[in-house]
Formats: structure tokens, sequence, C-alpha cells
């Protein structure tokens, strides 16, 4: 397998392709030449979660001045 990244250089931000054995260790963007740390778990994320949506009432807040 492969890591696929990008470039933390925000200059750059092209996509780098790694190999697997390269996590956590330290490699160089083909295009920037900037060096940067691999992520050892990187895992894609679970969606995040939506918002719960806020109870609506029919009752006005009132506003304290």
């Amino acid at each position: 397998m492969s890591v696929t990244m990008i470039c933390p250089n925000l200059q750059c931000g092209r996509t780098v392709v790694t190999d697997d054995s390269a996590r956590g260790k330290v490699v160089r963007c083909a295009y920037c030449q900037s060096l940067f740390v691999v992520p050892r778990d990187a895992q894609p994320t679970a969606e995040p979660a939506q918002p719960e949506p806020e109870a609506r009432s029919g009752a006005k807040r009132s506003r304290n001045d």
C-alpha cells in the first residue's frame, strides 16, 4: 500500500505519495524539497457527526435589557 498526503508546505500543497514503509519517518517532498514526517497511523476518520437540530418552540425568547 501507499500513503497519499498533501505537502504541508503552504507554498507547495502538492500531493505526495510515499510507500507504506515510510510511516513515522522523515520524507522529502519531490516538488519543493521540504522535509516532513509521515504520520504512523494515518487512517481515514469516520464521518463527522451531524449536529442535532435545535428544538423550535412557538414561544419567543425575551431579551433582558
